[in-house]
């Protein structure tokens, strides 16, 4: 039985692997990797794949609804109120800017105002996926640069579904216009009330009841449901599936399990937006870059240079200093993804003829191409540009320290420093409520949706999220974790925990807690600093009542457990032979006791008498050390004091003779 569209599957997954593999080596991101890969797979290349081709744009139709129902679920209404100037303001500034800037040059070009207007739609995006990935490689995602252009990122996400609602008008496919925007406006009430219902009332009530369930399988269908189910709503109206998607992910954003969701659809958005970047890549006709070298050279210059110079322009208006200024326009000024998803709907507009089109797509795949070099040099380039000879005055603005953003531009709460706490059963309620007591800051993961909405309407600051993925650890900032305590009670998460931590940071300090000895080493391994199994510290405490009964001094049993521990347990471990000496605890009086005693026999020579009287010490061989009488304790014991009824004594003395003594009080 012939399969094609199998073969096709199998031939472009291996050449990616080839592809990437070369691309890792020479540091590019995997991004170009895949469209290099659709370049050769493709009919103007290797010509690999011929009978699937719409087979492949359904996959790739699937990557753009998952990576931007993963875009809707990384935003917040929250979030996006905190750094409200920095996208709105600046943001607006670099989209409206450049579309002036390609109305301008298409105009010279002989476009029309609509196709000007929409290539200024296209290449007034960037690159999220490049950008945020480099950033994050180079640590800089939180410096003031890497800030702003978070900001302008994260508007670009946004504008992009207000500029594929308005294609269709600037193309002049609406016979009334007044009508159309009435009929938009109508779409765009009913979306918000829906986005707004779901998100506070449906959704959040059906994740609830999914993950009391604590069924993972569960979890992921109802969240893949829900994405799809609202993508193809929004299609059943006329309008996009990517808006849809988007939709999808905005309404579980405003829930607690918004990074869970994440994590979990995550590994399937990778998967099938690489086949949309493939696609992309079979798209671009090499023959038609190496005919038209100079002018696709020039355009590519001219986007290189007008994108950086309105993005530095951008930050430059949020009064940020000239240096973040240029740092910014280094990191925006190519062509991003979102443009691909975009052009699409040009193209079923007529906005884009097939010359325009391959000259985008090679513009695109070269400023792509031509970015991590530049980030990678931006340092150097503005040091550069900043030794420009330029009045004394001028100067001392530009080389001017870069300012942080102010605490309310901030998107997500900042740790540092501070305890993640893994599991917040017994344990983990433990180590919070020290961390509150020390004034350590601390955050929890946890999968219990009942634990999660009860602690975060006291206050807690706990997530709900399931710690093996790492969309949760970038969550709660495990690089900037000096501690990490898993405190759950399933060996194989465990585990996982640990890889998925060490694959992020090597300088959280990790604890782990387990049940059996077996567990421990092979945690170690993994990465674990330190191991506590649950059945040697239960040995410890018991063994430590025990010492404490044999009169052991409290000194020397601490010192004793410390040693214990500092050892990895080895002493209690079966059939361990360290060569080292044990040590010895030495008692001092082996055969006395203390022992509790209740007076419950009111009518004899002991009971209503004063101890001098009754002679306990002479008679019986044995000490009082304190009585407990009516909740009060008496410590201060002396022949006048009486020993009455109900009494609870505390006496020292032989095992034998506290028995004796103890027959005399009982009924």
């Amino acid at each position: 039985m012939e399969t094609p569209f199998l073969q096709d599957i199998v031939v472009i997954l291996g050449l990616s692997v080839g592809v990437l593999l070369l691309f890792q080596k020479i540091k590019l991101p995997t991004i170009l990797g895949f469209l290099m890969t659709g370049i050769l797979a493709g009919p103007h290349g290797l010509n690999l794949i011929t009978e699937s081709a719409h087979n492949v744009e359904m996959l790739a139709e699937i990557g753009v609804i998952l990576l931007l129902f993963i875009i809707g679920l990384e935003f917040s209404l929250k979030s996006l109120a905190a750094i409200q100037k920095a996208v709105f303001l600046g943001g607006t500034w670099q989209v409206g800017v450049t579309i002036l800037a390609a109305v301008l040059v298409g105009s010279s070009l002989g476009f029309s105002g609509a196709e000007a207007i929409f290539i200024g739609f296209l290449f007034s995006l960037s690159s999220t996926a490049i950008v945020l990935k480099l950033l994050q490689e180079k640590g800089e995602i939180n410096s003031p640069h890497g800030k702003i252009s978070l900001a302008i990122l994260i508007f670009q996400d946004i504008i992009v579904v207000p500029m594929m609602l308005f294609t269709p008008l600037i193309a002049g496919k609406a016979e009334n216009v007044t009508t159309t925007l009435l009929f938009l406006l109508m779409k765009g009430l009913f979306i918000i009330g829906f986005v707004i219902l779901s998100a506070r009332f449906v959704v959040p009530r059906l994740l609830y009841m999914v993950a009391n369930t604590k069924s993972k399988e569960l979890f992921i269908l109802a969240i893949v449901v829900i994405c799809f189910a609202v993508a193809w709503l929004t299609s059943s109206m006329g309008l996009s599936l990517a808006l849809g998607a988007f939709l999808a992910g905005l309404i579980i954003s405003e829930s607690e399990y918004s990074h869970q969701a994440t994590s979990n659809i995550l590994p399937f958005r990778e998967l099938f937006t690489s086949f949309f970047f493939v696609s992309i890549g079979m798209l671009l006709d090499v023959s038609f870059v190496f005919h038209h070298i100079p002018s696709v050279a020039l355009f590519t210059l001219l986007t290189i240079v007008l994108k950086a110079a309105i993005a530095a322009s951008a930050a430059a208006i949020l009064r940020f200093p000239k240096r973040t200024s240029i740092m910014v326009g280094l990191s925006l000024f190519q062509v991003g993804e979102f443009a691909f998803i975009l052009s699409k709907t040009g193209l079923a507009n007529n906005l884009l003829s097939h010359t325009s089109y391959q000259y985008f797509l090679a513009i695109s795949i070269l400023t792509m191409a031509a970015t991590p070099f530049l980030i990678a040099a931006s340092d150097r380039i503005s040091y550069v540009l900043l030794r420009a000879p330029l009045p004394f005055r001028q100067r001392r603005r530009l080389v001017r320290k870069a300012r942080p953003l102010e605490a309310s531009q901030v998107a997500e709460t900042s740790y540092s420093d501070h305890i993640i706490i893994i599991g917040y059963g017994i344990n983990g309620r433990n180590v919070a409520k020290a961390a509150t007591r020390a004034n350590i800051p601390y955050v929890i993961i946890e999968l219990n949706p009942d634990t999660v909405r009860t602690e975060r309407a006291s206050g807690k600051p706990i997530t709900y999220g399931d710690a093996t993925g790492d969309v949760i650890l970038h969550h709660v900032q495990i690089h900037k974790a000096r501690v990490v305590v898993v405190a759950i009670s399933d060996p194989a998460a465990t585990k996982k925990i640990i890889v998925n931590i060490r694959s992020i940071t090597q300088k959280a300090y990790i604890i782990i807690r387990t049940r059996f000895i077996q567990e421990m080493d092979e945690n170690f391994k993994l990465g674990a600093d330190e191991v506590i199994p649950e059945e040697f510290e239960t040995s410890i405490e018991i063994f430590t009542r025990v010492l404490n009964k044999y009169l052991v001094p409290q000194n020397e049993i601490e010192a004793f457990t410390r040693e214990i521990r500092a050892d990895n347990y080895q002493m209690l471990r079966p059939s361990t032979n360290t060569g080292k000496p044990e040590k010895r605890l030495e008692l001092d009086m082996p055969d006395m006791d203390i022992s509790t005693l209740a007076v419950q026999q009111g009518n004899n020579a002991i009971v209503g008498k004063k101890i001098g009287e009754s002679q306990i010490r002479k008679v019986f061989g044995i000490t009082v050390l304190t009585i407990k009488r009516d909740n009060q304790f008496i410590t201060e014991i002396h022949p006048d004091t009486r020993i009455l009824q109900d009494d609870v004594l505390y006496v020292f003395g032989n095992p034998d003779a506290i028995a004796r003594f103890s027959e005399k009080i009982s009924i």
